[in-house]
């Protein structure tokens, strides 16, 4: 009875027409590739182990180390065992980061390079390499950058300020992995952590904040060309592509369910390194990258323009009043 009931299934699955039969094929197809996808977004951000980083180095390099994620970074690299190599514009910042370090890991040994990224950028790059000469560097976390005090027009950008963004996003992070990648292609292992944007990858533009957009694009091909250089060499090139964290550059004194405070994001960050060359490590972040990836790019573009519109209203609020 069940075999002549399955032939029968079958027989009326024969007879029905081939288009219908090539789209129930497409559709379980999708079906199999979503379910695919899930279990892979599941593994890689709750189940994948994290390297141990210890095996690329005994020392790592993080710039921009004394605010923010760079921060966050040295405290979460420390924990691990790490020792560090802080870089970092304001010497008494770098002092107060170090003793920080020193306080809670006290096995961890420290150096402080100051380089002002916005100033004499070639001396303040040879500082760094004569500080990690002899040094076994296995990590480099290029996360200095600066962006705009608030939203603005293209045409509103100063000199000063477009100097800058091009000078510490773009020249300051190739710099300082020119200098820092020698050593590792030496002793064949490593791993480069350049922190992007979602401004320059998630949403399909970042008007108002243009300049700051497009280094950021840069960090990221960057990147995934030094990611596709060095694979074989044994050093891992990766972008790490934060949407909103709760920083002073960002504006954001509070930390949310989608907005992570500094230390959860290194925290989720070091999972992710040594693995794909671009990811978002904080995984509600990849939930928002998937709902934006799901509405139209003219949409997206009409309430990012209106958003940053907001933020400089505000912006120009708070000069007027600080005039006055």
């Amino acid at each position: 009875m069940e075999s002549s009931c399955i032939f029968h299934q079958v027989h009326q699955l024969k007879s029905q027409p081939l288009w219908l039969l090539l789209l129930f094929s497409l559709g379980s197809l999708k079906l199999l590739l979503s379910l695919l996808c899930i279990l892979k977004w599941v593994y890689v951000n709750f189940l994948r182990p994290p390297k141990n980083l210890k095996k690329y180095g005994s020392w790592a390099v993080v710039t921009g180390s004394t605010d923010g994620i760079g921060k966050a970074f040295a405290f979460q690299l420390a924990r691990k065992g790490l020792n560090l190599v802080l870089v970092g514009r304001n010497p008494d910042k770098l002092k107060d980061v170090s003793d920080s370090v020193k306080a809670k890991y006290g096995q961890t040994q420290i150096k402080t390079v100051v380089v002002d990224f916005s100033g004499d950028l070639n001396e303040g790059v040879q500082r760094i390499k004569d500080t990690i000469e002899g040094l076994d560097v296995g990590i480099l976390i290029n996360n200095v950058g600066v962006s705009y005090p608030y939203a603005r027009f293209f045409h509103e950008v100063d000199e000063k300020l477009l100097a800058d963004l091009i000078k510490v996003n773009v020249e300051g992070t190739t710099k300082v992995t020119q200098a820092v990648l020698p050593g590792m292609l030496q002793r064949k292992k490593g791993a480069i952590v350049n922190i992007g944007s979602g401004a320059a990858i998630v949403i399909p533009s970042d008007p108002l904040y243009a300049v700051y957009a497009a280094t950021k694009a840069y960090i990221d091909q960057f990147s995934r060309c030094l990611y596709v250089e060095y694979k074989k060499s044994g050093i891992d090139v990766q972008c790490q592509v934060p949407l909103y964290v709760a920083t002073k550059m960002a504006s954001i004194k509070r930390s949310s369910f989608f907005v992570p405070s500094t230390d959860g994001y290194a925290r989720a960050a070091l999972r992710w390194i040594g693995y794909e060359p671009r990811c978002t490590p904080y995984w509600p972040h990849s939930l928002l990258w998937a709902l934006l990836g799901s509405v139209p790019e003219s949409i997206v573009d009409k309430w990012r323009l209106g958003f940053c519109l907001g933020i400089r209203k505000r912006g120009q609020l708070k000069d007027s009043r600080k005039k006055e």
